[in-house]
């Protein structure tokens, strides 16, 4: 039976790395298009709405787990192959984008109408009125879900591991294996996952608190 040392903890610490590499990646690359699906949902146009209605039910409508396989295999089955890293970084995009577009659709059309009745009377265009009107007001009002959904982003990079990438938790279970001290072990991976997700969600829940405030 192996002592957990500091060969052990740095295992974990570059298991880390990659979690939170991969949450940046996938909620940066997540915003990007889930701010396309949320103008697109917003639109007049009834085929977008109906198009990303559909990608936004596909996506919340089946499981992260799921997703990923769909992704890292189903890119093999047309030919191409990609690292496991690519595969699970376009998969957490994807999932991404539909979470966030519907949050930040939400958040859209809680601006007041008279808002963009408004901007329309000033002679703002489409492009101006969403950039300087619309959307620095729905992100706000967004921004409690939004730090949710990073939350929960962060603990369903867990699952990455099922496709081989090792991230923290992956690398706990590598330790495990090899120390024969599985209770230790991912009782510091929960640590380390409470330790990061804890604070944003107090951040979350006091912008939330914050806000009702002044609303009131």
């Amino acid at each position: 039976m192996t002592s957990i040392g500091p060969n052990e903890l740095f295992f974990l610490m570059q298991g880390l790395k990659w979690t939170i590499a991969l949450t940046i990646i996938g909620f940066i690359g997540g915003g990007v298009f889930g701010l396309c699906v949320a103008l697109a949902r917003t639109a007049e146009s009834k085929i977008g709405q109906r198009v990303t209605a559909g990608y936004i039910a596909v996506f919340q409508g089946t499981p992260l787990l799921m997703q990923l396989f769909v992704v890292y295999y189903g890119v093999g089955l047309v030919g191409l192959n990609i690292d496991a890293w690519i595969a699970v970084a376009i998969a957490f995009t994807l999932h991404a984008s539909a979470f966030l577009g519907e949050i930040w659709r939400g958040g859209i059309q809680a601006v007041s109408k008279g808002q963009t009745e408004a901007a329309k009377a000033l002679g703002l265009h489409y492009v101006s009125r969403m950039k300087d009107v619309v959307l620095p007001q729905a992100f706000k009002i967004s921004l409690p879900a939004t730090i949710g959904f990073l939350v929960q982003l962060i603990k369903g990079t867990s699952l990455a591991a099922i496709v081989g990438f090792v991230e923290l938790s992956r690398a706990g279970q590598i330790v495990s294996n090899q120390t024969f001290k599985p209770l230790t072990v991912f009782a510091i991976v929960g640590l380390i996952y409470f330790l990061i997700c804890w604070p944003l969600s107090l951040w979350g829940a006091g912008v939330e608190k914050r806000m009702q405030t002044a609303s009131r």
